[in-house]
């Protein structure tokens, strides 16, 4: 019983920061990750950095429903990227109780993507936060063994990479990629499903990835071999857009749903036999 599973932002997108905290709690999650930074110009625009109010507002919800913020994203290292400029969202995360920050790589530079998360790393850790570079096969980290290896030489000690499934499938990583990478360095995990056919476009994976998962459980990813790979008891962030669905089904239903059929997979699988 003592893995931590934590509600994704991308799950319930259409809700508010502070609202994302009151669903997660309802759905019966311990956690959630707090979104400071869009990922697209296309989502909600919800300007936290600097908003004191609204962190007050997180924090008061985080308080009353005792729900703990497991990770914030999403900072993206790109090629006019300047480190400093960070600073105050990363206070903010670390203000809310966040552990790990998620990180995306879009610079097409390898040496230059080093160096700025390299930087990074050194700033985040002065708030206690550990940033996890997230390989995705449309960014400038595409796979598994690309995002190890920044990773290993930016060497700092707070560096950390993420896995989530879906990435893994569509990038054509492998279980031996994810057994070169030392234990110390995989923090927490995303969780999701999805067919395993691969879309043929990239334009198609991308639409798959934001709108259209599946809960665990319900594709054909090998979610079982993954959790064997990873450490025992790995944190998990739940991350599960399913844009179809919502039309119908409220966010805390969905959110409930997920966090089922999370804890029916992790039941199957725990090798300690502990359901989580």
């Amino acid at each position: 019983m003592n893995r931590i599973i934590s509600l994704a932002a991308l799950t319930v997108l259409e809700l508010t920061p502070e609202d994302m905290v009151t669903c997660a709690a309802d759905a019966g999650f311990t956690h959630v990750g707090i979104r400071l930074i869009p990922a697209t110009t296309t989502e909600p625009q919800y300007g936290l950095i600097g908003d004191t109010q609204r962190l007050r507002e997180i924090e008061r919800r985080l308080r009353d429903t005792g729900v703990k913020v497991l990770d914030a994203e999403i900072f993206r290292m790109k090629p006019d990227t300047r480190v400093a400029d960070h600073e105050a969202a990363l206070a903010a995360a670390a203000q809310l109780g966040a552990s790990e920050v998620l990180v995306a790589g879009n610079d097409p530079d390898e040496g230059r993507l080093i160096d700025s998360f390299a930087a990074f790393c050194e700033l985040a850790g002065r708030y206690g936060l550990h940033p996890a570079l997230e390989f995705m096969p449309w960014t400038d980290t595409k796979n598994l063994q690309q995002a190890a290896d920044v990773v290993r030489r930016c060497a700092q000690p707070n560096a950390s990479v993420l896995l989530d499934p879906f990435h893994f499938s569509r990038s054509g990583s492998t279980m031996a990629d994810i057994a070169s990478v030392p234990a110390a360095q995989w923090r927490y995990m995303q969780f999701c499903d999805a067919p395993a056919a691969i879309p043929p476009t990239l334009e198609e994976v991308l639409h798959e990835a934001r709108a259209e998962r599946l809960f665990p459980g319900d594709g054909g990813l090998d979610l079982p071999g993954l959790l064997q790979a990873m450490p025992l008891d790995i944190p998990i962030s739940l991350e599960v857009p399913t844009h179809t669905l919502a039309r119908s089904v409220p966010a805390v239903e969905r959110a409930r749903r997920a966090l089922a059929a999370t804890r029916a997979v992790l039941a199957q699988f725990d090798r300690t036999g502990q359901g989580a």
